[in-house]
Parts: C-alpha cells; structure tokens; sequence
C-alpha cells in the first residue's frame, strides 16, 4: 500500500514541529472514527468517536501533552473533528507514550492520506480504502514499523 509520510522525512530523533514521521516500532492503541461521516469500521482495536471537541495537546509545556483533551472554542491543539476528511478514521499509535517525554513529539497517527499523496506534519496517510483493509488487520498486538 503506497503511503504518506513527514515532510520532514523518517526521524530517529523526533521533535515537536520538525515534520519528521518517527522511526520506530509501535503499537496501535485505538481508532478514532467520524460517526457522523462513516459507520464504524471493523477492527479489532478499541474504538473512539470523535466528536467536535476532541483534540490532541501538542504543547510540550501542557501536562496533556500528547494525549487527547475536549477542547475549548479558544484553545489550541490538534483539532481532531476536520473538515477536511484526514482524520475521518486515526490509528493512534504509542509514539512518546510511554515514557511521554514533552518535545519528542505528538499526534503521531496513521489516517487518510491527503489527495496525491502530499506529505504529512508527521504521520503515515493511507488512502481510504487502504487505511480499512487495514483496519481489519490490525490489533493490540500488531507491530507497526516504521523505517527508511
């Protein structure tokens, strides 16, 4: 499955905002899907729907930094209800989880790709249809690997 990825490139070293997709190995935590866009798709990871509030904190000096929060109309962070379809169906992946260390970077997921393929702030883009097959694949136990 052909793939989108940082405009940074793939980084050992991954940094807040330096558009780099992290190499590594990694697990996928849950999918985040859009209710109102599409029905659920079938996975065997836990499942979250988005609704317009939820966001992801990408301030390395915030105490959620790198987690999901409901956000308030004034407050920044990675909206995750879009407009523009990317984030219609997010893998959350366990990049800077565990230990979450502020400035290795956030919101690192696996979602729809932008139209030709146009590269990511930091995460892998799968065409729609590619990111169901996938879907129906993966599970708690999977490896995601992630390497130039």
């Amino acid at each position: 499955m052909p793939v989108a990825l940082g405009r940074g490139g793939i980084r050992a070293g991954k940094r807040e905002g330096d558009g780099g997709t992290p190499r590594g190995s990694f697990r996928p935590l849950r999918l985040w899907w859009r209710e109102d866009r599409l029905k659920r798709p079938p996975s065997l990871l836990p499942a979250r729907r988005i609704s317009p509030g939820d966001a992801w904190c990408e301030d390395p000096a915030d105490r959620r930094y790198n987690r999901h929060f409901r956000r308030s109309a004034n407050e920044p962070g990675d909206r995750l209800h879009r407009p523009d379809g990317l984030y219609d169906m997010i893998v959350e992946i366990d990049h800077n989880t565990r230990p979450r260390i502020a400035g290795r970077g956030s919101a690192v997921f696996i979602h729809v790709a932008r139209p030709a393929f146009a590269a990511t702030a930091g995460c892998v883009g799968l065409r729609p249809r590619d990111l169901r097959i996938l879907l129906t694949k993966l599970s708690p136990k999977t490896r995601i690997i992630i390497h130039s």
